[in-house]
This record gives structure tokens, C-alpha cells and sequence, in this order.
């Protein structure tokens, strides 16, 4: 039975921005290695759009980037969107019943299937379907944007807690 999880980088105050800060090279090779180990991801359409930047190559990318990059390819992807007609290299559309595909996915599968997106995650944890919670903190402060927990924060228990690279937390959460 797949184990579906949702992490991201976030700000103390509790926001998400890809443009706001970026991980540090020893968060970037967890990354990496993460992606390498997942089964797949489940995006929502704006995260997926953002994600999109790995497919093409770029010649001025470091090796670390090209290694994401070649990692990010391999996995398989759902996207979940009622806007979009089609998807990417590797990846599959989940345009309505989200929950029947993606309680079919967790029992079809094993492994972790990372779950990107706060409204994503949010439509999930309302359905019971998220079981791990990853928060890597930044030492910054956004003041406003995308939250992580896009909805009311569902019960949580902490599992454990590790640094990541210099200046970075991560706390796992599961539901309490």
C-alpha cells in the first residue's frame, strides 16, 4: 500500500515560495535523493506548471540540477487538474474523481508518493489520504502568500525532527 506525503519548504510563518528562498546544496542532494526513492508524485496544476522547468534542459545548470532533473523525469507523475487537456513526459491527467484514482493508486502501489500542492494536500487530508506531513523550515519570514496547510490544520502527532543542510528543520507529522 502506497504511503502518501506531503513536504515542502516553507518560512517560519508558515508559507510556501519557490521564488522566496531556496534550499541550500546539502537540502538540494535530500531532495534529490527523495525524489530518486518516491514511486511517484501527485501534483495539483500549479505546482506541476512550476515543476514543468525540469523537463528541458538547461545548459547552465550544475550537475546538482541535472541530477533532479534526471530524477524528477524518471518518476511517474498524476496531475490532478480540471483545467488542463494534457500532461508532460511521464505524467498522467486525474481530471475528475480525484479520490477513486488516488485511493486507487494508494492501493495499487507501494513505496511513497509525494503529495505536491497545498490545495492538493488539503483536498487529500479532508479525505483521510495524506499520512505523513514534512515541514522543512526556513529562518524566514514571508508575512503572506501560499500557506502550507491551505485549510484548517488537521490533528497532528510529531514523529521526529532533523536538521537539513545549515539553517533548516524538518518536523514529521502523522494524523493524530
Amino acid at each position: 500500500m502506497a504511503k502518501f506525503v506531503f513536504g515542502m519548504n516553507l518560512s517560519l510563518d508558515g508559507y510556501v515560495d519557490h521564488q522566496a528562498f531556496a534550499p541550500d546544496p546539502a537540502l538540494f542532494r535530500h531532495w534529490t535523493e527523495q525524489v530518486r526513492g518516491l514511486t511517484g508524485s501527485l501534483y495539483g496544476r500549479r505546482l506541476y506548471e512550476i515543476m514543468r522547468y525540469w523537463d528541458v534542459d538547461d545548459p547552465g545548470w550544475t550537475e546538482a540540477e541535472r541530477d533532479f532533473a534526471t530524477a524528477w523525469r524518471r518518476q511517474p507523475k498524476w496531475v490532478v487538474s480540471r483545467s488542463l487537456t494534457s500532461v508532460g513526459p511521464n505524467a498522467t491527467l486525474v481530471g475528475e474523481d480525484v479520490e477513486a484514482a488516488v485511493r486507487g493508486l494508494k492501493t495499487r502501489l507501494a513505496g511513497e508518493i509525494d503529495v505536491g500542492g497545498p490545495d492538493l494536500a488539503r483536498s487529500l487530508s479532508d479525505l483521510g489520504l495524506v499520512d505523513e506531513y514534512r515541514l522543512y523550515f526556513h529562518p524566514v519570514v514571508l508575512g503572506g502568500g501560499t500557506p502550507f496547510f491551505a485549510g484548517p490544520r488537521p490533528p497532528l502527532r510529531l514523529v521526529a525532527s532533523e536538521p537539513y543542510g545549515a539553517d533548516v528543520i524538518r518536523l514529521t507529522y502523522v494524523p493524530a
